[in-house]
């Protein structure tokens, strides 16, 4: 009897590492959020004046792409040409109530965003392709709004592009893109 056990014990372990898995690393370029107003109003710090269980007007989820040393804009995001908003998946927000952006009206629901980078300024594209990888299967006819963003020179590097957003708190935000040396700001009225 202690043979039969000490052998199924055995076969237990080696059929446990048989079927083990193993799981891919860390994404290259990992998956992030952006809030409007803010996301970090569990941390006093970053939003004193955001009061816990505030809802969400907008919210981004993006992957940051990084540069390493590599020429960004007019190089492997090209000019002229449309580009995902960030690495993977296609950049995807959720807007909670109907908005403005660009100056022009935008209703509330999910939407793809993509970019036309420009070196003067991008177009920015809410497109109601969902769930697509990156921006290969994009279609044109899916887009429900175009708008100009501005773009400016930032003096820091920007290792790994991100997507922010500042609430002037008067119906006022703008949306922030910083990627390397490049700021796209896009402006907002809810």
């Amino acid at each position: 009897m202690k043979k039969i056990l000490l052998i199924l014990f055995i076969g237990c372990l080696m059929s446990t590492h048989l079927i083990a898995q193993e799981f891919r690393g860390l994404d290259k370029s990992p998956m992030d959020r952006a809030y409007l107003p803010d996301n970090f109003a569990h941390d006093r710090k970053f939003a004193p004046e955001r009061k816990l269980g505030e809802s969400a007007l907008i919210k981004v989820v993006y992957s940051r792409p990084q540069k390493k040393g590599r020429e960004v804009f007019g190089g492997m995001v090209r000019y002229g040409e449309v580009w995902r908003l960030g690495a993977n998946e296609a950049t995807e927000i959720k807007i909670y109530q109907d908005i403005e952006v660009g100056g022009q009206s935008l209703k509330k629901g999910r939407y793809a965003m993509f970019a036309i980078p420009g070196e003067k300024e991008w177009t920015i594209i809410f497109n109601t392709d969902l769930d697509e990888w990156g921006h290969y299967s994009y279609n044109e006819a899916n887009d429900v709004l175009r708008v100009k963003a501005t773009v400016s020179k930032n003096e820091i590097l920007v290792e790994a592009m991100t997507i922010q957003f500042e609430d002037f708190k008067n119906g006022k935000a703008v949306m922030r893109v910083a990627w390397d040396t490049v700021i796209a700001e896009l402006a907002i009225n809810y």
